[in-house]
């Protein structure tokens, strides 16, 4: 007996604002049962810093004008934890998952995004731990992924944001997830700090698919999104 499907998209570079769309309506047709399916969306965006539910206003260290002459949007958001940041080199990744097909308990799902992501770093050599009392998988007391999730009718989006070849210079803005002195880290640096051969871009945006595919137990459809493609019917396969 075949597993149910885990669809997965990846859309590349695109603007916070379309994903956020595209996560809403997906999410949607999850909802109603137009779409059958758990998604997962994966992506980089151009810099952007979010304001979660719980973001204090003393953890943003910009004014949205300081930000926009950087170049960096300033979006409140519907998610759950506090201040975050995405930039290009940053490999984000939305599951839209339907936990009533699953657990409902969103504490469940929470460590199961942060064993897909373990399991991810694993994959291509790196430990990586949770730590206590702070949501987000951890290399060495230095935080590797940051989590924030929403959920309506127990189907998720928003998600987790793994830092891969990123430069973080986005995150000087920020007190990242509201955690005073915590040090980012990128999967290429702690590759270089442990001498595992970075495997690029490719294989670590694979190995996070397959993660999310064993930790949920889900078999994988991969698909590349296709110009100007927004939905998923018509996608070629990868």
């Amino acid at each position: 007996m075949t597993s149910p499907l885990l669809l997965v998209r990846d859309l590349g570079l695109v603007d916070y604002d379309v994903v956020w769309e595209l996560q809403k309506r997906t999410a949607a047709d999850r909802i109603s049962g137009a779409l059958a399916q758990d998604t997962l969306l994966l992506v980089q965006h151009p810099p952007v810093v979010t304001l979660g539910r719980s973001t204090k206003p003393a953890n943003l260290l910009a004014t949205p004008d300081v930000l926009a002459a950087h170049n960096i949007q300033l979006r409140d958001v519907e998610r759950g934890g506090d201040v975050t940041v995405h930039e290009p080199g940053q490999l984000v990744a939305y599951p839209i998952i339907d936990l009533k097909q699953h657990t409902q308990d969103l504490h469940w799902y929470l460590r199961q995004v942060e064993h897909a992501i373990i399991l991810a770093l694993a994959a291509i050599g790196l430990d990586a731990t949770r730590q206590a009392g702070q949501t987000g998988v951890w290399r060495d007391g230095r935080k590797l992924a940051s989590i924030g999730v929403h959920a309506r009718e127990w189907v998720t989006w928003h998600g987790v944001a793994l830092n891969v070849q990123n430069d973080l210079r986005t995150f000087a803005h920020v007190v990242p997830c509201g955690i005073e002195h915590v040090t980012m880290t990128t999967v290429m640096r702690e590759c270089e700090l442990s001498g595992v051969p970075y495997p690029g871009w490719n294989a670590v945006r694979d190995a996070v698919a397959n993660g999310f595919s064993e930790a949920f137990g889900l078999e994988l459809k991969m698909w590349r999104e296709t110009p100007g493609g927004s939905r998923l019917p018509g996608i070629a396969p990868w």
